[in-house]
């Protein structure tokens, strides 16, 4: 057997990284909470036929397919030979493959609300927080096994849901420490309004996803590609004056307003976004007709939330609101509207500009010397009474020579040592060392909770 290795995109979290983790979930989790928002929990796997088709042809190609079991099964050789002639010549088929790993958050939630609508309290505000896997080439802040940290509101078209979910990532990213973050908005109407101007509805997801490659591909690239896509060289002159609009909130919406304002798609999306930027508090919240999020299932509001721009590392989040997701599952008339955080990347990013506090590290507050079998047997339940009140500590696990004793303590960022030898338990004291401050005192055993912590 060769050397252990990992799958490409994918990795392991040692102790110290998940706690780093943790520290970013909690806080996420907390505001999701304040906002009354309930934790949901789906399968990691889905039917393939509950994902296909939900992400458009992009997507739909970045879905790992999970291969049936029992095609080992000599009756069936024949039929199994055929069905993966047809996987390869680029078709789906049952017989090799009816199941995948989820791609994403949101479309498993439509799922659980189209087979749950009938028990919900709508509107029903949940937020997920599991890992989801893409077929994608990794690369810096790209895996193929990654979180996802999402809240939805299903029930409601109220644009106050907008507004809170603007209030969601303003003070996660604040409270994480990511001052300087961008919160672009768009809406699909606006897009949608475009389109109509430029030959029809039936050219959105061509422009959408031509935009969409805006920030990789560059403007010239993109012009070619939508002529490839059938557009003629007048309508990508409009997409590119769209494309060029600039300047402050309100010069870009009276801007767009000019532009495809007489169409009505767009002038409802207009006056959303004009509505929700008013009513938000947000500083950070930008206008961007750039914006487009080429995923089939936006119908109105959409976000992304970008890095501060010190660290070259794009969207840390994003979302929108699709008014007819379940209808995706046989049940019309839920409208919806979520965002997600980009958990992966907002660690990168932290990890880049050194956000994370110094007490993230400390797992063990105390750990208790080893002196001997006798010194133990004092030590140990006091430690069990230190652990009683919530104190996190440890003994070490066999009597050593002070010095390794030291080591592991500092390598596991233990900040106290306590030491109690024969002299200790003569005057029922422990020698406690503070190991940052390189100080030491005394304290009487039951003194120990309330003088070293409090």
């Amino acid at each position: 057997m060769g050397k252990p290795s990992l799958p490409q995109g994918t990795r392991d979290f040692g102790p110290d990284v998940v706690r780093k983790r943790n520290y970013i979930l909690n806080i996420i989790k907390s505001v999701f909470e304040l906002y009354g928002f309930q934790p949901l929990e789906t399968p990691a796997l889905e039917n393939l036929d509950t994902l296909m088709g939900k992400y458009g042809d992009e997507g739909d190609k970045l879905i790992f397919k999970i291969l049936n079991n029992g095609l080992d099964n000599p009756v069936k050789e024949k039929q199994v030979r055929e069905d993966f002639e047809k996987v390869l010549s680029g078709k789906s088929t049952n017989g090799i493959t009816e199941r995948a790993l989820k791609y994403d958050l949101t479309i498993p939630f439509a799922r659980y609300v189209a087979m749950n609508h009938n028990t919900l309290n709508f509107p029903f505000k949940r937020y997920q927080v599991q890992p989801v896997w893409r077929a994608d080439r990794p690369q810096r802040g790209r895996y193929r096994e990654f979180y996802q940290c999402d809240a939805d509101v299903v029930g409601s078209k109220s644009l106050l849901n907008e507004v809170e979910l603007i209030s969601i990532y303003q003070e996660v990213f604040i409270k994480l420490g990511l001052i300087n973050y961008e919160l672009r908005i768009n809406h699909r109407q606006i897009l949608a309004g475009l389109a109509e101007i430029c030959g029809g509805a039936d050219k959105m997801m061509d422009i959408t996803i031509a935009i969409d490659k805006l920030d990789k591909i560059g403007l010239e690239k993109v012009k070619e590609e939508l002529i490839n896509r059938g557009l003629t060289g007048e309508q990508t002159a409009i997409i590119e004056n769209y494309l060029g609009i600039s300047g402050d909130n309100n010069n870009i919406l009276s801007n767009l307003f000019s532009l495809i304002g007489q169409t009505a798609t767009g002038k409802k999306g207009i006056e959303e976004i004009k509505h929700v930027v008013e009513h938000s508090s947000s500083a950070s919240l930008i206008i961007d007709p750039t914006l487009a999020r080429g995923l089939n299932y936006y119908t109105g509001i959409i976000f992304e939330a970008k890095a501060p721009a010190e660290v070259k590392m794009g969207s840390i989040g994003g979302g929108g609101r699709y008014d007819d997701l379940t209808g995706l599952f046989g049940v019309a008339g839920i409208p919806g509207v979520g965002i997600s955080f980009g958990v992966d990347r907002i660690y990168d990013v932290m990890e880049e500009l050194k956000l994370f506090p110094d007490d993230v590290f400390i797992s063990t507050q105390a750990l208790f010397f080893n002196l001997s079998e006798k010194e133990s047997k004092i030590a140990f339940p006091l430690m069990q009474e230190m652990r009683q009140h919530n104190i996190r500590c440890e003994l070490y696990h066999e009597a050593a020579k002070f010095d390794k004793q030291f080591k592991y303590a500092e390598k596991k960022n233990i900040p106290f040592v306590i030491i109690i030898g024969e002299k200790e338990i003569a005057a029922k004291k422990a020698v406690v060392k503070d190991i940052r401050k390189g100080e030491q005192r005394e304290i009487d055993f039951d003194e120990l909770i309330h003088s070293i912590f409090n």
